[in-house]
């Protein structure tokens, strides 16, 4: 247990990054519950198309199904049969309707029962266990959230973000496929969410980014579902223009770092949107998404967003030491600094709460 007071409080033991028993836990008890992001406009820009996905491939492998009605409107279902189970669409796929190719019953897009051959003298037939389950699913700025069974709303989940940078110019971002990266890390999902969530490295292992930001001016704002470190920069890098009304304005801003609960990260720049998915692949192993939407490409790859790739590696060198050294039977937990790890503290006393419920 994790102690509410952070002065006397102690790390996660080693097993929890380690154990089998407790990643199942994870998966079912943080993950399953959780929102997640599926994609963006770009991913789903066809109307009248099943396009099938598999949320977080490698950890749930749930098979789902969004559709793109003539209107816009987005519908995410089941993709598997209420028959037997079958999976009933493998690719993108042009139709106004799902229709198993197993044993021929049909769905709406919204997952509502058509039809089934050979079910007449079924009785009590078609029930509600005959729909495909709608899975939740908002869209923000521009990008799909779905969760299975969500133990909070989205609104709550964002209002980190949306009560401190409403100016942000989302309708403006572009996606930039040629700068999105995929990394494979060999450490476990959780210790790459610790380390994002503390600035206490950065003179230590990031030497160009400690000289763009301002170590000692760093700040940590908790919120129910989130945090934000806030970036300053020195003296002559570049900032944000801020509104006047913005609880920062004043302040030589260079970075917002947000993190999500559990594992999404929005690093908001100057230049655009940095967006870091943490994607489990079991107890030992994650892959890091990094998708990048840019606003103003002039500005693109200077000030504390510039040359992300270093930064990353540096990062996935110190994880992975981390997630070995877990494995010395001489190590069991450490403790917290009150003033520089606030927002680890807040991520594993929210690990902890869902765990426990």
């Amino acid at each position: 247990m994790i102690d509410k007071d952070i002065t006397l409080a102690s790390t996660p033991s080693r097993d929890f990054y380690l154990s089998e028993n407790q990643y199942a836990a994870i998966k079912e008890n943080i993950f399953a519950k959780s929102w997640q992001i599926i994609g963006d406009e770009n991913d789903f820009s066809d109307h009248g198309y099943l396009y099938p996905l598999e949320y977080m491939k490698g950890c749930l492998d749930e098979p789902l199904l969004m559709s793109i009605d003539a209107k816009g409107e987005a519908i995410l279902v089941s993709n598997v049969c209420t028959h037997r189970g079958f999976i009933l669409i493998k690719e993108k796929t042009k139709s106004a309707m799902i229709r198993c190719r197993y044993h021929g019953r049909c769905f709406h897009p919204d997952g509502k029962f058509l039809s089934m051959p050979e079910f007449e003298d079924a009785q009590n037939f078609p029930t509600r266990m005959d729909d495909l389950s709608k899975v939740h699913l908002q869209k923000f700025g521009g990008i799909y959230f779905a969760s299975l069974f969500p133990k909070m709303d989205l609104p709550q989940l964002l209002s980190g973000i949306t009560n401190r940078i409403p100016w942000f110019p989302w309708e403006k971002l572009k996606l930039k496929k040629d700068l999105s990266i995929d990394y494979t890390i060999n450490a476990n999902w959780a210790l790459y969410c610790d380390n994002y969530l503390e600035g206490f490295h950065i003179p230590f292992v990031h030497k160009s980014l400690n000289k763009v930001i301002d170590y000692g001016s760093y700040e940590t704002h908790l919120f129910d579902y989130s945090n934000l470190q806030l970036g300053i920069a020195k003296e002559g890098e570049l900032i944000f223009d801020l509104p006047q009304d913005s609880p920062d304005f004043g302040k030589k801003v260079a970075a917002y770092y947000y993190w999500v609960f559990p594992n999404m990260m929005f690093n908001f720049y100057p230049w655009g949107l940095s967006l870091n998915i943490i994607r489990p692949q079991g107890k030992d192993k994650t892959i890091v998404s990094f998708i990048t939407y840019v606003f103003d490409e002039n500005k693109y790859n200077t000030g504390a967003g510039s040359d992300l790739n270093t930064v990353e590696m540096e990062d996935e060198e110190v994880v992975e030491s981390v997630h070995k050294g877990l494995h010395s039977r001489l190590y069991f937990r450490g403790r917290y600094s009150p003033k520089m790890e606030k927002g680890v503290y807040h991520f594993h006393s929210l690990l902890q709460k869902f765990l426990n419920t």
